[in-house]
């Protein structure tokens, strides 16, 4: 039998208290009870607590785990199922971080959306808004893994958003021609290949630094995805299946890579960038020590500031930075392509992206040819009137 009534009784100062308190029996047939400071609240509970019982979905406060409970068992199944070790770090720094310290003693049961819109507009007043949409994420694949587990009947956090202006989005930053070409002829003998490769190909960082010989064809000219290396080192498959491709690659970079071939450092992988020792390059390393410094010996830089004054060195000379991330290669690459107007299907495949929304997400702004729409206005215009 279901039921709400008034409790009262008073408190130790003397003072009268009053709640609403549900009496139920959940979808096993035992008694339970929750009480509210409002009747409203009371009846609008138990709507929702008597569907998920009528489900078999419902989960009582008393048998519910807290945020951080679930939060623990999200990430252990993530390092049960061999994700990344990247990937499991990154899950486990955004609950430790962003999630925990602000709902992590919350039972889930007692997660609302409203409540849940709070916790979103907590992290968006104290982080970024980037970062607030990753822990919302976070939160929400916790909360699903609950579900999937039967610790909660319902995912309160699916739809809460965190919503980003296009003007708060990251710009897609290319290197203009003459800067890639700077890059190529300043490289030392050691990174020129894999510069090159990164241009042409649009592979990303920690695909060129997994790629082996095994899976380039010199004399069919084409580069295959099949593995990468993840910020710890470690060789392992494409995140995706999007990231399994084959790339086509030009005459320059064939005749480059057949010569890096005969000088390359041999290691047991059989990698095609590797360390000095064969194996397998760190990516802070790769940056630090091989492409930012390439990028002030290209000219590729720009003036440290310092209270809107240059920062100078020991000798009086400007200090400088590099312009761009390793990223901006893969960039390059896919601007080349669109220039050249690839389909908009091959472009996905070629980049390695797992939808073609993403594709357009990422450089749809480089597709608009206004020549090429008077030409299509122009035709259908004859056609038309024809």
């Amino acid at each position: 039998m279901t039921s709400i009534r008034k409790r009262s009784w008073l408190a130790p100062d003397g003072t009268e208290k009053t709640a609403w308190l549900v009496d139920y029996r959940d979808q096993g047939g035992k008694r339970r009870a929750k009480s509210f400071a409002r009747k409203k609240d009371a009846e609008t509970w138990l709507t929702q607590a008597a569907w998920e019982v009528s489900k078999g979905v419902h989960t009582a406060d008393s048998q519910s785990v807290t945020v951080k409970a679930a939060a623990k068992l999200w990430i252990d199944k993530a390092e049960g199922e061999g994700r990344e070790r990247g990937t499991v770090q990154q899950y486990r720094q955004l609950a430790d971080l962003h999630i925990l310290p602000l709902i992590g003693g919350e039972r889930l049961t007692r997660l609302t959306r409203p409540s849940v819109e709070a916790f979103r507009d907590e992290l968006v007043k104290t982080r970024s808004k980037a970062m607030a949409g990753k822990a919302i994420r976070a939160l929400s694949s916790i909360l699903t893994e609950a579900q999937r587990r039967g610790l909660v009947a319902q995912n309160v956090a699916k739809e809460v958003r965190v919503i980003r202006s296009a003007r708060e989005k990251g710009k897609v930053e290319i290197p203009a021609k003459a800067e890639l070409k700077a890059l190529i002829d300043h490289a030392p003998d050691d990174l020129k290949p894999m510069v090159m490769t990164a241009i042409f190909t649009g592979l990303r960082a920690s695909e060129l630094r997994g790629l082996r010989w095994a899976d380039i064809d010199l004399k069919a000219a084409v580069v295959t995805v099949a593995q990468r290396a993840d910020r710890f080192g470690e060789i392992g498959r494409p995140k995706s299946e999007a990231g399994h491709r084959t790339i086509p690659i030009p005459p320059a970079l064939v005749a480059e890579l057949r010569a890096w071939k005969l000088r390359c450092p041999k290691g047991e992988f059989g990698l095609a960038f590797p360390n000095s020792r064969g194996g397998v390059q760190q990516y802070s390393h790769m940056l630090r020590r091989k492409f930012f410094p390439l990028q002030i010996a290209a000219g590729v830089c720009d003036p440290v500031m310092e209270k809107g004054e240059p920062k100078l060195d020991a000798n009086g000379r400007p200090v400088m930075e590099p312009r761009y991330g390793f990223h901006s290669l893969r960039h390059a690459a896919a601007s080349a392509w669109i220039k050249q107007r690839i389909d908009l299907k091959r472009l996905k495949v070629w980049m390695g992206h797992s939808s073609i929304q993403i594709t357009i997400d990422t450089y749809g702004h480089l597709m608009a040819d206004a020549s090429g729409d008077a030409a299509l206005i122009a035709a259908a215009q004859a056609d038309l009137l024809s």
